[in-house]
Parts: C-alpha cells; sequence; structure tokens
C-alpha cells in the first residue's frame, strides 16, 4: 500500500512520463476486475504484433515463423490447445516503417475488433532490444526461457504533460491488468517478469480495457527461449482472466 515501494519493486518509469500514486494504489489495481465475461464460442483474445520483423538471435531473414510472429503462434496454440480460448492471432506486417507501425497497425487493429466485437483482451507481442552483452534468460521447470516485460503507456509526457490526442480512455484499467498478472507472475514464477515498464505514449492500447503489450526477451535470446516463455505467460493469463490468482 505504500507508492514508494510499489513504484520501486514492480516499475520502471521512463523518464519521458511520470505517474502519480493516484494511479498506483494497490487496492484499485487489485479490485479491478480482469477476469472474462464471455464463455469461449465466440473469439476472445486478439494477438498481434505492432513489430512483426523484430527476431531472435537465430532467427532466419524473411522467416516470420522465426520472429517474434513464431511466438506469437505457439502462445495461440498453448491459449487454445491447452486452456480452452477462443483466439485470433493477426501476424500481419505493420513495422516495415518502423517509424510509423503503431500508426498503421491502428486501423488494422479496428477492423478486426469491429469484425468481432466479442475479442476482451487485446495482446501486442513483442521482442525487446538490449545491450549485446545483457542476458534475458531464466529457468522454469527445468527450461531456459527469455524473460517478459509487461510495458503500459500512459499517454502523459514529461514535457508536454496530458496528452489528449492520445487519449486512452482505459489506462487504469490496462494498468491493472499488467499489474495482475506482474503479481500472479512473480508468485507463480520468481524471475521470470522483468518489473512493468511505463512509457509516455499510447502504444494502441486503447482499444480495450484488457490490452497488453508483452516484451518477450531480446534480440540476445534464442527463438527456443522466447517461446518457451509461452508456457508460463499463457498460465499467468489463464490465473487472471479465469480468476483463479
Amino acid at each position: 500500500k505504500d507508492f514508494d515501494y510499489l513504484l520501486q519493486k514492480f516499475y520502471t518509469v521512463d523518464k519521458t512520463t511520470t505517474i502519480k500514486s493516484s494511479q498506483l494504489n494497490a487496492d484499485s489495481l487489485l479490485k479491478k476486475d480482469c477476469k472474462l465475461s464471455q464463455d469461449n464460442s465466440k473469439p476472445q483474445i486478439l494477438i498481434y504484433h505492432t513489430h512483426s520483423l523484430e527476431g531472435y538471435k537465430d532467427s532466419k531473414s524473411g522467416d516470420l515463423s522465426t520472429t517474434v510472429v513464431g511466438v506469437g503462434d505457439y502462445l495461440t496454440k498453448l491459449l487454445k490447445e491447452k486452456y480452452g480460448y477462443n483466439v485470433i492471432h493477426d501476424r500481419g506486417t505493420y513495422d516495415k516503417d518502423r517509424d510509423n507501425a503503431y500508426s498503421v497497425a491502428g486501423p488494422a487493429l479496428e477492423k478486426i475488433l469491429a469484425k468481432n466485437p466479442s475479442i476482451e483482451v487485446v495482446i501486442d507481442l513483442h521482442r525487446d532490444g538490449v545491450n549485446g552483452n545483457t542476458k534475458l534468460v531464466t529457468e522454469t521447470n527445468g527450461k531456459k526461457m527469455a524473460q517478459v516485460m509487461f510495458f503500459n503507456g500512459l499517454s502523459r509526457t514529461t514535457a508536454v504533460g496530458d496528452n489528449d490526442y492520445l487519449h486512452n480512455p482505459y489506462i487504469a484499467d490496462n494498468l491493472a491488468f499488467s499489474f495482475q498478472l506482474q503479481l500472479q507472475a512473480t508468485q507463480q514464477y520468481p524471475g521470470f517478469a522483468r518489473k512493468i515498464y511505463i512509457k509516455g505514449y499510447r502504444y494502441n492500447m486503447h482499444y480495450r480495457p484488457k490490452s497488453l503489450m508483452v516484451e518477450v526477451g531480446a534480440q540476445t535470446n534464442t527463438l527456443q527461449e522466447a517461446k518457451n516463455a509461452m508456457e508460463p505467460l499463457a498460465e499467468v493469463l489463464d490465473s487472471v482472466l479465469s480468476g483463479e490468482n
């Protein structure tokens, strides 16, 4: 319940933004209902990749199955076959011009969500970029795997303040969703999830309350390490979405 403790224990706040104690209140974050409200007779979860070309150290040029898209394929498989969710995996490429990827991805997301209004969870799966000497590897259930990092945008920059042109009515919901996942990951798989990263912009997280951005390892990880990480991630997602956490 102490804001400073919560901030230091669970978050990394980028210098581009600031966050207030009113936004990081443990009681509010944990009381938010993040369970799915609909059964799996219609699509429930959308997985996509703003940066589909992000690869790993053994990825093959031109083969999306060896990039973060392939990682999304495996997460989709787990959520469908092991946990019974109805999942759509959009394998579209939006980052041929990386600087405009979010602007390109937005209209495509809108079309998918308009066609499938039953979707409650939107997951943007990425791969981080780190110093070449940084190894984001942990071991869970005897398997080496990439660490993951949940990511939030506040639509607020230090320089400008709240950005009305990047309005997101679901910031509180986004924060609660990532925090509940982080807490569950910390309890079930210590060392698996890095601190939640908070930055200033919106990152297309305004389409659904349960919108999530996840960084799966980095360019220093192997594709297999990234895929292995989907097993605990799928379990953590199920714990929160089913309300069993």
